[in-house]
């Protein structure tokens, strides 16, 4: 993994998640290598038939001088026809969008990037969420200490 987006799970709930391959140039790819990739504020989305991912931001590769692109540019996110038709009628529905959960590169050396189809938590989701995190937390140091 070179980058996870950690507030994802915890600002959506996540219906289903899809593997997308990424298209960047030369000193992008280098410049991820080296973990230098931020998923903050990053989101998806469809435009003409084509899934982009938009607010990634990749700092410029050091050693590239005039390769180097702009590193908030959007990027084509590669899927399959059939799920871009699937993520946008899902998006279609309200309340609902996509949201990247990391980024890592696969065993040939590829970027990829897990995406999500998610729903935005409410503010008491959350705190459920958390209470929920404390109570499974405490029954296990208890069991330890048990145990």
């Amino acid at each position: 993994m070179l980058a996870v987006n950690k507030s994802a799970r915890h600002d959506y709930f996540i219906e289903e998640v899809i593997e997308a391959g990424l298209v960047l140039t030369g000193t992008e790819i280098k410049s991820l290598r080296q973990g230098k990739v931020s998923l903050g504020e990053s989101y998806a989305r469809i435009a003409g038939g084509e899934l982009f991912i938009l607010g990634m931001n990749i700092k410029p590769y050091e050693q590239g001088s005039y390769a180097n692109v702009d590193p908030l540019r959007p990027r084509k996110l590669l899927v399959h026809r059939k799920q871009i038709r699937q993520l946008q009628a899902e998006v279609k529905r309200e309340g609902m969008t996509i949201v990247p959960l990391c980024v890592y590169l696969n065993d040939r050396g590829l970027a990829k990037m897990e995406i999500a189809i998610a729903r935005g938590k409410k503010l008491y989701d959350k705190r459920e969420t958390i209470a929920k995190r404390d109570a499974e937390r405490g029954m296990q140091q208890a069991m330890r200490r048990k145990g």
